[in-house]
């Protein structure tokens, strides 16, 4: 009953194989290996179109280097006011950028609004030299509230950072788990709709440690790669990052793995729609789930040995929380089980 995080999760036994099977013999360093290339080659592919492909160790790796990608003084980057980088990475943009500011814009249930996006670009649209100026925009896809971005929903924000020359980032942490939610390709998710640059994670969906940005604006390439040398996320021995991603894609794991984890999190929903003493706070789209549980019947949870978190009420949500109650998250994963979601439903029951 592991439900804290996708990341408590091990990895796919496919993808722990591939490693072993690539630890032998030699091959070329930082990326330059047979194995790397052919890799670069299947994100192209899957993409249907050329990308620039760097490997990085963390998903905050991949959401800074592809902000200061695009960096410039006095830069700054609009994004959900309860996104992963305003909220869980220490910092992290703003110290890669040198100083660069995230600005928190409001949005329901962890999406951006369009007009409350254009009202705060607006504010340094004139490019004060004391205020600052727009830099980029960053959408969490999926969410931190496990809400999903539709494809016309990034298409609105799209035109709004076309209209002021901003080039569009998509954190893709939970990335396979959205694409499985809205039954689009990777490209009618990504470039086709506006997206510049994309944090690529397959760490939370069944690899050990395998982030990537995927860069579609090539121009950038050469610069991004220097930038991802100075802040030490070249991988010496790179075909093991590669070794996982080529296991992720074959056969289509990756989006067997995101199908199950989004099944996991509708059977654990049902549990708890199904308990009249529980409720959900609004309905899951990806592979997280976000109930109004008894307090009192969270610990005796808790105590059983059920793992999840208590969780903040974010902006947009109008449900009501008795002051006996509280708001928690579970996240299923590629290794969640039917028995694990059913012996919670028999506990949260009792």
């Amino acid at each position: 009953m592991f439900f804290a995080s996708d990341n408590w999760a091990g990895a796919h036994p496919k993808v722990a194989a591939a490693l072993n099977a690539h630890n032998t013999g030699f091959a070329a360093a930082y990326g330059d290996s047979d194995l790397d290339k052919a890799v670069a080659q299947r994100f192209s592919e899957i993409f249907e179109r050329e990308v620039a492909i760097f490997f990085v160790a963390t998903g905050t790796a991949a959401n800074s280097l592809s902000l200061t990608a695009y960096n410039k003084p006095g830069g700054i980057t609009f994004c959900h006011r309860e996104s992963h980088i305003v909220e869980d990475e220490c910092g992290a943009p703003e110290y890669f950028t040198g100083g660069s500011r995230l600005r928190p814009v409001d949005g329901a249930l962890g999406r951006i609004d369009p007009a409350a996006l254009e009202q705060a670009i607006q504010r340094f649209a004139g490019e004060n030299v004391h205020a600052g100026r727009p830099m980029a925009i960053s959408i969490t896809q999926s969410t931190e509230t496990g809400t999903v971005y539709g494809l016309d929903d990034i298409g609105a924000i799209s035109r709004i950072a076309s209209r002021y020359g901003l080039p569009l980032h998509m954190d893709g942490a939970r990335f396979a788990n959205a694409l499985a939610s809205l039954e689009a390709s990777p490209a009618e998710m990504t470039w086709k709709h506006g997206i510049d640059i994309l944090s690529f994670g397959g760490t939370k969906n069944g690899c050990w440690c395998a982030e990537a940005i995927v860069l579609f604006d090539l121009d950038r390439a050469k610069e991004l790669a220097f930038l991802r040398k100075r802040a030490a996320q070249l991988f010496s021995k790179s075909r093991f990052i590669a070794a996982q991603f080529d296991a992720y894609f074959r056969d289509g794991l990756w989006m067997e793995t995101a199908h199950h984890a989004n099944a996991m999190a509708g059977r654990l929903a049902a549990a708890i729609e199904d308990d009249e003493n529980s409720k959900l706070a609004w309905l899951p789209q990806a592979n997280e789930v976000f109930a109004i549980l008894d307090r009192k019947k969270a610990e005796r949870l808790l105590a059983s040995g059920a793992a999840f978190y208590d969780w903040h009420k974010p902006h947009g949500f109008d449900g009501h929380i008795a002051e006996n109650e509280g708001l928690y998250r579970f996240v299923t994963s590629f290794a969640t089980t039917e028995k694990d979601v059913d012996r919670f439903a028999e506990q949260l029951r009792t």
